[in-house]
């Protein structure tokens, strides 16, 4: 334990001023440059990851005296940063190097922005956090495209159009989407606020808790919303049955929570989020009410 400490002692500063200032002068991120308290949440969670991979690396690779540890640590970083990156992403079940599939490059018709845009998807589904309240980072994703395209005309949902057709031509192969993109896409650490209590008696039977007047908690269910409906187009895309896709997906998503939503509730004072959700599923009226809301949402089945 002390000589973890001790190492770490060293390691982060070297991590900083190596790695992490030029990262965030990259990504135009001055003040995460300046000094880790000015870190942005992401951007920290980001180097507690570099130091934890270069640490580790440390720890395991250091077999002889080293007279300049510091500079031995410097040459290293980069190399037990990306071992690390992809090590995450294949833990998430997202492919560790994304790369564009011929078929796939094929199915789009070879166009430079979709192939690139489906790269960026796949390696999107591999970040563990979402965007903000989006599954997809579509600002970024047109600022891409105006670069990479010359075309200034393409706001984000244009791009949010070219997402569903990129994602239309994934589906094509869906034991390969199943794995590499849905699957990562059901990882991702959805954020999570402290939710406000509705009124009494305000429970109407309905899955999303009404009431809610809190619009980072509404942006929270709406993600979680997002998330079930396309993990459950996924599973009728496979050939499942939409009441089953419907149990089981809405089942997992809606009681994964960190349990940081029910921070602000007295104890013992409402059903727990498992609770409600199992109650809910196992009324086949409600079953089928959100069967037959996800279907309209998803519209009829391609031909």
């Amino acid at each position: 334990m002390r000589l973890t400490a001790g190492a770490y002692d060293i390691v982060w500063p070297v991590v900083f001023e190596r790695h992490t200032r030029a990262m965030e002068l990259r990504r135009s991120h001055p003040a995460c440059a300046a000094s880790v308290r000015g870190l942005r949440p992401e951007c920290l969670d980001r180097f507690q990851d570099d130091v934890e991979a270069v640490l580790d690396d440390l720890l395991h690779n250091a077999k002889v005296p080293i007279r300049n540890l510091e500079g031995w640590i410097a040459r290293r970083i980069n190399a037990a940063t990306v071992d690390a990156h992809r090590r995450r992403r294949g833990a998430r079940g997202a492919l560790q190097r994304p790369r564009l599939p011929q078929w796939l490059g094929r199915a789009l018709g070879g166009d430079p922005w979709l192939t690139r845009l489906a790269v960026e998807l796949l390696t999107w589904v591999g970040v563990p956090t979402t965007a903000g309240s989006g599954l997809w980072p579509l600002g970024a994703w047109a600022e891409l495209r105006l670069r990479v395209t010359g075309d200034p005309s393409a706001g984000e949902p244009a791009v949010g159009a070219e997402v569903e057709t990129v994602l239309r031509a994934m589906r094509q192969s869906a034991v390969w989407y199943a794995n590499f993109v849905e699957r990562p896409l059901g990882r991702k650490e959805i954020p999570v606020t402290a939710a406000h209590r509705p009124a009494a008696g305000a429970d109407d039977g309905t899955l999303l808790p009404p009431g809610r007047t809190d619009s980072d908690d509404d942006a929270y269910l709406h993600a979680l919303a997002d998330a079930a409906v396309r993990a459950i187009e996924g599973r009728l895309g496979r050939g499942e049955d939409p009441a089953d896709a419907v149990r089981s997906v809405v089942g997992r998503v809606f009681t994964g929570g960190t349990g940081t939503e029910e921070l602000d509730r007295v104890p013992g004072t409402a059903p727990a989020p498992d609770e409600r959700v199992a109650a809910l599923l196992a009324d086949p009226a409600v079953v089928d009410r959100i069967t037959g809301t996800v279907l309209a949402i998803l519209g009829p089945p391609a031909e």
